[in-house]
């Protein structure tokens, strides 16, 4: 593959491992992604180990726990690889490095070796993204890697490559028809994370979950972050005490980690898509990519302190439709609009935002659903905007 394609070929080459659909997605098991490695290996491509290599599981708050971290890190002088998902607008979003997502000539020369030998293999989509992550980083010669798992632990392409430590965000239920109906089941799969790592730190959990995590590891629970956080909402104070307890126990092995600095830097952090603030004329729009119950319930503190919506836009897949909690989401706006249905089905959020904001001159709105929720709304706000 020419180093001088379009960046669409990108989308062919990801097109061609099937939709990258959470956990429609999974493939439980290491043996493929292991597989696929071997043979880039015996290729000749390097997987070098950075300094220390950080892995993040649990239900909610992976994303933020790994942007706080990364950000704590980055302004003490290392350079950091992040690997997080699902990607909002570009699959560029999955791979940074210090903060910028892989470029396209970088991506495309990966792509050129990895996607071959993955299509011959059969590794899933995130199976593939992840080595193209880990392939990025070694080249890159990162000092931190920071892997967020997809789905579980136990059987999730981030733990099939040995990290230093680990880290667990709040365990609800998610993802039943792969990792158990209840939350010691999914505390069982997602404690796994924990496997072969000097540090181990949870947030804090329920009883049932801390039961489980007790029996099977030697984690500490992380308090919660102490100071102002630009990040709305207390359940970003449970991420962010977490990342900064990760950032403090590496700081005994990396010796360059100032706490204020680090401090610093996550209480400034911003993340697209949660309780994010755009504006379009006189609207505004409030976008969060809660997209099940527990994430849900985490931002009502939140929006208890913030001005009343005109209306809430709940946009999710028909095996989410949160219906038990929308009640829940009814005080804080005058009218509450949720939909449901195949992902395909998302392309109409932008016909219904149009709608919306034409019975307003200066509306309030709050978007919530999944991260193609999110992209949708970002991509129909731009288009306004142009």
């Amino acid at each position: 593959m020419s180093m001088q394609e379009k960046p669409q070929d990108i989308e062919a080459w990801l097109n061609a491992l099937g939709a990258p659909s959470a956990d429609r997605d999974y493939k439980p098991g290491h043996a493929r992604i292991q597989k696929l490695i071997q043979r880039l290996k015996f290729k000749g491509f390097e997987f070098s180990k950075p300094k220390f290599r950080v892995r993040i599981a649990g239900t909610n708050g992976k994303g933020s726990t790994a942007n706080f971290l990364a950000a704590a890190l980055q302004v003490n002088g290392l350079r950091v690889g992040l690997y997080t998902s699902p990607h909002i607008l570009t699959f560029h979003e999955r791979i940074r490095v210090n903060g910028e997502p892989i470029a396209d000539a970088e991506l495309l020369s990966l792509m050129a070796e990895v996607m071959p030998l993955a299509l011959e293999v059969g590794t899933s989509y995130f199976e593939t993204a992840t080595v193209l992550a880990l392939l990025c980083f070694s080249q890159q010669k990162v000092d931190v890697e920071i892997l967020e798992a997809g789905v579980g632990a136990k059987l999730d392409a981030t733990t099939a490559v040995a990290a230093d430590m680990a880290l667990l965000t709040p365990i609800a239920l998610d993802h039943q028809s792969w990792l158990g109906n209840t939350r010691s089941e999914i505390a069982s799969e997602k404690a796994f994370v924990f496997q072969g790592c000097s540090i181990q730190i949870s947030a804090p959990q329920v009883a049932e979950v801390a039961e489980v995590l007790d029996a099977v590891s030697s984690a500490i629970e992380a308090p919660l972050f102490e100071g102002e956080l630009h990040m709305l909402g207390q359940h970003q104070r449970i991420n962010a005490g977490l990342a900064y307890a990760g950032v403090m126990a590496m700081a005994k092995y990396l010796n360059q980690i100032d706490a204020h600095l680090a401090k610093e830097a996550m209480a400034k952090l911003e993340i697209e898509g949660r309780l994010q603030t755009h504006t379009f004329k006189k609207h505004t729009f409030v976008l969060d990519a809660a997209h099940n119950e527990h994430a849900v319930l985490a931002l009502l503190p939140a929006l208890a302190k913030m001005d009343a919506f005109d209306v809430i836009f709940v946009a999710t897949r028909e095996d989410r439709n949160l219906s038990e909690v929308l009640d829940k989401l009814e005080p804080y706006a005058s009218r509450l609009v949720a939909r449901t249905g195949e992902m395909s089905d998302f392309v109409h959020i932008r016909q219904v935002l149009d709608d919306e904001i034409s019975q307003y001159e200066a509306g309030r709105f709050l978007v919530l659903g999944s991260f193609i929720t999110i992209a949708e709304t970002l991509n129909w706000l731009k288009k306004q905007n142009i």
